[in-house]
């Protein structure tokens, strides 16, 4: 049974808002949202993605930082100490399981990809890029990730920079962390969006993101920007929920989420508008999926006069943005074993940190020797899905649609009115944002996240239920 252990608090509002923003802004909005744009024909796509966002991900962001602070624990801690309060079934607390777990597990292979951005940052700085084609570029990318060794030693040094900093507490590890590496982050893109104004593929880049052909927009469109706008805040990993137990009572919540949510979107459009104008300059395929990060966007930095130090530079901002979404996936857990097992913090971080690395072995070996194994296929699921194929697909489809849910109709349905309006310091319950919000989690995010979890379990029968233009 976990014991209560005595909280700090953020210093300050701002140091929780870059924490959270740094949560919320990782490989999602970098890696993931450009060649999802790519892939679902841009502009109708990206207004399709604010709109989800914000009816979606926003009442969740503002449920699980509510919840955090009403407990003023780890996720485990804090939802039983909310149901023994307002006498509520223990079952609730099964979500903050399963965020944290959601969170363990993803940190394990999470780790494996940020290795990568740390490996391509020294390729980028050494001028390896030099002429590369797509078939060089791809040739480098592949013996990479089909070397476990040097990615398990990529994957150690990510793991090792996140346990660091989270060894060293609230204030002398996370915010210093946070408050330093988030400015760099929007600094490093920003100068990236203007290097990339230069270029001549910009202004097919800004008619790429902001042009609206509806004539693309399908089902899977739909399903895609839910999704995107879902996972890319970090929600139902118990991450916001661990930030909320360091906030203090007189933050506005709402207010606090509706920026987090903004930075987020804002981070995704900027690097759709970093990347794009390289992929058009250099005549390279917009839709390249996830290789469009790790081996399309190289070879423009390979070609450019200024490639090394653009490409070096692009790499930080990845990495820095992997650290920061990292780092909220590791404290969840930390701050429960402190609170379970009573240790040290520095003995719970290595300990959690230490576990998440070995299990992502599992991921590393996925791309050389585990490549061809398949460890559901005995049971006829995921047939054709490695070790860190798995994962994700557990994670992303399963557990963190399911937490979300449940997160959902917790704070809008099985939490009384009077207690939530306490939580959130809301004096009139007849305000429009309280009742749009209420109406959001009770209503619409239940329904869109169960179409997300749906359309990733059966998504030929998803498909089949949604209207599906082909013009």
């Amino acid at each position: 049974m976990a014991v209560s252990v005595a909280r700090e608090h953020w210093s300050s509002r701002f140091a929780f808002l870059m924490a959270a923003i740094g949560s919320a802004v990782g490989l999602g909005n970098i890696w993931r949202f450009p060649f999802v744009t790519g892939e679902n024909g841009g502009g109708a796509f990206i207004l399709i993605y604010l709109i989800t966002t914000t009816c979606i991900a926003l009442p969740i962001v503002i449920a699980e930082v509510m919840l955090g602070r009403m407990g003023g624990q780890s996720p485990i801690g804090s939802l039983m100490q909310i149901t023994r309060k307002h006498k509520k079934s223990v079952f609730w607390v099964l979500m903050a399981w399963g965020g944290t777990l959601g969170a363990f597990v993803v940190l394990s292979y999470y780790s494996v990809i940020g290795g990568w951005a740390l490996k391509y940052m020294m390729l980028a700085a050494s001028g390896t890029f030099g002429n590369l084609n797509g078939e060089s570029s791809g040739e480098i990318f592949g013996a990479f990730i089909g070397d476990p060794i040097a990615l398990i030693g990529w994957h150690t040094l990510f793991m090792g920079i996140n346990i660091g900093i989270v060894i060293w507490g609230l204030h002398k590890g996370i915010e210093r962390a946070v408050v330093f590496l988030m400015p760099l982050l929007f600094v490093l893109l920003v100068g990236m969006v203007f290097y990339a104004a230069s270029t001549p593929g910009f202004e097919r880049a800004v008619d790429f993101l902001f042009t609206f052909d509806f004539s693309k927009v399908t089902s899977n469109t739909f399903l895609m920007a839910i999704g995107q706008g879902f996972f890319s805040v970090s929600v139902a990993l118990g991450a916001m929920m661990t930030y909320g137990a360091y906030l203090d009572e007189d933050v506005s919540i709402q207010n606090s989420a509706i920026i987090i949510v903004l930075a987020d979107t804002g981070v995704a459009i900027l690097a759709g508008l970093a990347v794009f104008p390289l992929v058009f300059s250099f005549a390279l395929e917009p839709s390249a999926g996830p290789g469009l990060i790790f081996v399309t966007v190289p070879i423009a930095f390979g070609q450019m006069d200024a490639g090394i130090l653009v490409g070096t530079a692009f790499f930080v901002l990845l990495s820095v943005a992997a650290v920061t979404s990292a780092i909220s996936l590791l404290e969840p857990a930390v701050a429960y074993m402190e609170e379970a097992l009573t240790w040290s913090r520095k003995a719970t971080s290595i300990l959690v940190g230490g576990a998440a690395w070995t299990l992502g072995i599992a991921s590393v070996l996925s791309f050389s020797d585990w490549s061809d194994f398949y460890p559901l296929a005995p049971m006829g699921v995921l047939v054709n899905q490695t070790v860190f194929d798995v994962f994700d697909f557990i994670v992303t489809s399963w557990v963190q649609p399911g937490v979300g849910i449940m997160m959902a109709v917790f704070a809008g349905w099985v939490l009384s009115r009077e207690t939530v309006l306490d939580a959130l310091n809301a004096k009139d319950p007849n305000a429009l944002w309280f009742r749009a919000w209420l109406f959001a989690v009770r209503v619409v995010c239940p329904i869109a996240v169960l179409l997300v979890f749906a359309g990733a379990v059966w998504p030929d029968f998803v498909a089949s239920m949604m209207p599906n233009r082909s013009d």
